[in-house]
């Protein structure tokens, strides 16, 4: 009895473990015999290795990975030939070519995604020839052949945001496209869609939309809407700073009064923490780095908070619900201010940023001017 209960408990194992879901990828490579296939996932951080396999005469090879968590970007890669491709749940994808020119010379079947991102990959190697034969043009220098290259990435976004991007933003081939870049003779690579431009940025926008309401627990879905919240929040600062009047600059012998609610949305204004040290700082929770940054003021309030020290954080989210979760466990004065208001008022032009007020209320100084927060404090406390 005893070896069949462990028998049973060996097949139940064996079981789970066979119905892991995984994806595979397949097919033939022609002209290729003994050659190395390697198969990579272009991982937020990186290229990581996932298999290789020797290929025999036949060409044939066979991969299986476990199902990413939302779409995931793949590689295979054979010598210096590339084929990028993209898999998102229990799907086999055939893909199959012929050594040499491999980049060139292949098929896609069993994915949509694979399918657009080969169509596209075509598409990139064609402009990325144009670029060069531009840029090594020796009648074409200075403006024309600015205007030239401006003129040919003009053709080629709008046809990949008509076709691709914008026809279903919440594919993997959307997210391949906006990760383009383009390579240069005399200056760095570039991305072909890039933020502060107009139309590529309602690209990003949508594809994050789509992406964290239908992959949310996907790392790329995150990265997107980082990206766009940063994006939406240092156009709203260079609003801001066109549309500032004189009457909003700083006046170092005093404050400019802030009014903006809380979590329980009562009104909270700076000027009602006179009689203690302030530290007037501005935040965005989205940002990668809020955690360390939250950490570090926790230090700071511990440390002085009852000797006289006070936050008054004015948070800059969209996300009002992200706010509520982030701010509901801290000790000192948050609020919200998702229009950016008060970045006008105090001529904040990067987020993070902070200020430290004296207990009479008089502005002091930014975090520029200060090495030494610790011992800023420690001076005004003495006051």
């Amino acid at each position: 009895m005893k070896k069949i209960a462990l028998f049973a408990v060996a097949l139940l194992a064996a079981i789970g473990c066979e119905r892991q879901p995984s994806f595979t990828v397949e097919g033939t490579i022609s002209g290729a015999q003994d050659s190395m296939l390697y198969l990579y996932n272009r991982s937020m951080t990186g290229i990581v290795l996932l298999d290789s396999a020797k290929l025999d005469s036949d060409g044939k090879y066979s991969f299986s990975q476990p199902s990413p968590v939302g779409p995931d970007l793949y590689v295979l890669r054979l010598s210096n030939q590339i084929i990028n491709f993209a898999a998102d749940s229990t799907e086999t994808i055939t893909i199959s070519g012929s050594m040499p020119g491999l980049a060139r010379n292949y098929s896609v079947s069993g994915s949509q995604s694979s399918e657009k991102i080969r169509q596209l990959s075509q598409m990139h190697a064609q402009l990325q020839q144009r670029v060069f034969d531009v840029e090594q043009n020796p009648a074409l220098m200075g403006q024309p052949m600015i205007d030239s290259l401006q003129s040919m990435i003009r053709q080629y976004k709008d046809s990949v945001l008509m076709n691709y991007i914008f026809f279903e933003p919440q594919s993997a081939y959307a997210y391949f496209a906006l990760s383009q870049t383009l390579d240069h003779v005399y200056w760095r690579p570039s991305h072909i869609f890039e933020m502060g431009d107009s139309l590529d940025d309602r690209a990003y926008r949508a594809v994050a939309t789509c992406w964290s309401q239908y992959y949310p627990e996907s790392s790329r879905a995150q990265q997107l809407y980082n990206m766009v919240e940063r994006d939406i929040t240092n156009s709203r600062i260079l609003h801001a700073r066109q549309q500032q009047l004189s009457s909003d600059q700083i006046v170092v012998s005093n404050i400019i009064d802030l009014s903006l609610p809380d979590l329980n949305g009562q009104q909270r204004t700076l000027s009602e923490l006179q009689g203690k040290v302030v530290l007037l700082d501005f935040h965005l929770f989205s940002a990668p780095e809020s955690g360390e940054r939250i950490l570090k003021l926790r230090t700071l309030y511990n440390q002085y908070h009852e000797q006289g020290l006070e936050i008054y954080q004015v948070s800059i989210d969209q996300d009002e619900h992200l706010w509520k979760q982030a701010v509901s466990q801290l000790p000192w004065v948050a609020v919200y201010d998702p229009a950016g208001t008060s970045l006008t008022r105090y001529n904040v032009q990067e987020v993070p940023e902070f200020f430290t007020i004296s207990r009479n209320n008089e502005l002091q100084k930014r975090s520029t001017q200060i090495t030494d927060i610790n011992a800023e404090i420690e001076r005004l406390l003495r006051q």
